[in-house]
């Protein structure tokens, strides 16, 4: 390895060791302040308010995603341009978020009577418990750390890494502590790659005349060309109510005409199969898939209880979908 190629490691790993350990030392640092946050954010009525300047400013940037996209309303407020008009954009029922590694940005300084006037908590992250922004803030969570990975001290480094892990570590918090569902998460994330793995069942399924469906009491025939017509590899079968009683599928015909000597004649009742495998429509496709694998079959029907057929979802849709 080269003398430079070593170099531009080394100082990469130191880099890496520093922010490694502010972080183990921020995790041991944990304690009753940051579940008094947790639960001040459980308690939250309005949204999530952001602030903080420069390389804070884009850190909080960064959080507040974060929380609105866990189901936690959230945005960001510049302190300078808040201090000429943009305190308008809170309200009561609001809990403001000051990030400060010094705890004495002016800009922040200045519109925390305002945010106090409109009765809004406040809680600080900040590298400077005994800070005037610490003082004033109803809850302070400590981010300092021993030193930054620049030699010069000057660019934030690990106090940012520490600040956007500890804002991770709330969001989650607050998730959990919420419930947050898999399905919570799919309303927040329609488009890209996540939006496909959290479609649900409902988004992508067959319904209306789409759904294969014929009475008990049908000659086989009419499944065949009920199968033939919708496409999908099935059918359903249901009783004069509706409900649905079982499935045939095309490997249940192809096996029937093997061993049976006039099989078209016979009633979809002899033949199907009962208590096919259901799903519900706000089911996640993805757990359509772990089904359809789990069986080795190719479609699912849709239903939210006692008989009653929503759709069918085929193995195609999925592919699709792009989910598999």
């Amino acid at each position: 390895m080269k003398t430079a190629e070593k170099k531009i490691l080394s100082i990469a790993r130191r880099v890496l060791d520093i922010e490694i350990e502010s972080l183990a030392v921020v995790k041991k640092r944990l304690g009753s302040e940051f579940s008094v946050a947790v639960k001040l954010l459980q308690d939250l009525k309005g949204r999530v308010v952001f602030a903080g300047m420069g390389k804070s400013g884009l850190v909080c940037r960064k959080i507040a995603a974060t929380f609105a996209s866990t189901g936690t309303p959230a945005l960001f407020l510049h302190p300078a341009e808040g201090g000429h008009g943009d305190l308008g954009m809170l309200v009561r029922g609001d809990i403001l978020i000051a990030v400060s590694n010094s705890g004495e940005t002016e800009e922040m300084i200045r519109i925390l009577p305002a945010v106090k006037r409109l009765g809004i908590p406040t809680i600080c992250m900040t590298g400077n418990p005994s800070s005037t922004l610490a003082k004033r803030a109803d809850v302070v969570l400590d981010i300092s750390v021993a030193e930054e990975a620049c030699p010069l001290g000057l660019a934030p480094t690990a106090s940012t890494t520490v600040t956007m892990a500890l804002g991770d570590a709330l969001a989650v918090a607050l998730l959990e502590m919420r419930g947050f569902t898999e399905e919570d998460f799919a309303l927040f994330h329609p488009g890209g790659t996540i939006g496909r793995r959290l479609l649900t069942v409902a988004d992508i399924m067959h319904t209306g005349d789409a759904v294969p469906v014929i009475s008990e009491r049908a000659p086989v025939r009419e499944a065949l060309v009920e199968m033939t017509v919708k496409k999908l590899g099935i059918t359903t079968v249901v009783d004069h109510e509706g409900r649905l009683q079982g499935i045939i599928t095309d490997g249940d015909i192809r096996r029937l005409l093997e061993r049976e000597p006039n099989p078209l004649s016979m009633s979809a009742v002899q033949v199907m199969t009962r208590d096919p495998k259901v799903i519900n429509g706000d089911a996640l496709a993805a757990k359509a898939l772990q089904i359809m694998e789990k069986y080795a079959i190719t479609s699912l029907i849709v239903s939210g209880g006692e008989g009653v057929i929503e759709g069918v979802v085929h193995l195609h849709d999925i592919l699709r979908a792009g989910i598999a």
